[in-house]
């Protein structure tokens, strides 16, 4: 830029504002106004305060709503809540009758379970007596299906004096093949002579069973008894009354009358029904979980954890009015015989018998 370039620019910034072109009063005004405005908003930004300047344009916030679990959730964490804490007690349980030294170790024995041809998984039950002339035999033998065709729990009672043939023994009352073999070889008698097939077992002496019951019954088992009984020093009037573990034991036991073996199968199946209809008492349902510990624990058992948790509840809800019962020999199809060297047996219809099992099992 030249010297007199600058003059001249310096001299037109020295005229008046009125003189320059198109200058209008009015809009400078304002136009100096809303500087002014501009100014004092950009300094107003920085300090903390309500703004009214947009109060009438906006609305007012509606406050956040806390988050509810909905009814589902609830009751779904309820129950894992449930289901952990019986974990617990299950455990708590089975500890206790584990480290319980007033009664013999129970060890779980070699058992090579099948599964039954309808897809059930049986559970062989054994009640084995340890003291006297019948130590180690099997005192009650059972089978329980519980999810079979029907989904209905069902009991299959044997005889004790049934003569059977016993595989690599030979002809013998049925409740000797614990005594030779075992569990696994009461499994394979059972599956020679009746085509009855077990995936598991439970074996529990007689003490083990007096504890099973005190624990989950405190005041007793309330049983309707049939007779006068006496066995063992313990007497048993006939009537309604409740009996603790020992006092049940004696009169599930019970065989010196004109019925022997039958009579005493079903007073076995009797107190059976009876447990399981009182197993629907809240104050039993309270304490089934650590109940059920100490029972897996007094017992020598194959059955698994998994298996006792996802079957155990509907048995419990059915109670003894859902489970369906067989005793064999069946009807018709025995005769009384005497054997050489095994004393009074049961001679019975094999055919007939496992015809019924299957009718039984399979309807």
């Amino acid at each position: 830029m030249s010297r007199m370039d600058r003059y001249k620019q310096i001299h037109d910034n020295a005229k008046p504002i009125e003189d320059k072109k198109g200058f209008n009063p009015r809009k400078e005004k304002v136009r100096q106004q809303e500087e002014t405005f501009q100014q004092q908003n950009q300094s107003n930004s920085h300090i903390e305060g309500p703004n009214y300047s947009n109060s009438k344009d906006k609305k007012p916030k509606k406050p956040r709503k806390k988050k509810r679990f909905s009814w589902p959730k609830r009751i779904a964490l309820l129950l894992l809540f449930i289901i952990g804490l019986s974990v617990v007690f299950f455990f708590k349980g089975k500890t206790y009758a584990e480290n319980d030294t007033s009664l013999p170790k129970e060890s779980v024995e070699t058992f090579n379970g099948v599964k039954s041809a309808n897809g059930a998984k049986n559970i062989l039950i054994v009640g084995s007596d340890t003291r006297g002339e019948d130590a180690g035999r099997a005192d009650t033998i059972m089978v329980l299906q519980l999810n079979g065709p029907s989904k209905k729990p069902k009991l299959i009672s044997f005889m004790r004096d049934t003569f059977v043939d016993i595989p690599g023994v030979g002809a013998n009352k049925i409740n000797a093949a614990y005594a030779y073999g075992g569990a696994d070889l009461v499994r394979q008698t059972l599956a020679e002579n009746f085509n009855l097939d077990c995936k598991y077992y439970a074996k529990v002496d007689f003490q083990s069973f007096e504890r099973i019951v005190d624990s989950l019954f405190p005041s007793g088992v309330k049983i309707d008894a049939e007779k006068d009984i006496n066995l063992d020093g313990v007497d048993i009037a006939k009537g309604e009354q409740k009996m603790d573990g020992h006092t049940l034991l004696q009169y599930a036991r019970f065989r010196m009358d004109e019925e022997g073996d039958f009579g005493r199968v079903r007073r076995q199946q009797q107190v059976m029904s009876a447990v399981m209809g009182q197993l629907k008492n809240p104050l039993t349902v309270v304490r089934m979980p650590e109940s059920l510990g100490r029972l897996v624990g007094y017992m020598s058992t194959d059955v698994p954890t998994s298996f006792m948790v996802m079957n155990g509840p509907s048995l419990l809800l059915k109670g003894s009015g859902g489970v369906e019962r067989l005793a064999i020999p069946v009807e018709d199809s025995w005769s009384y015989g005497e054997s050489d060297y095994a004393g009074s047996v049961l001679q019975i219809d094999l055919e007939m018998n496992r015809s019924a099992i299957q009718n039984f099992l399979n309807q």
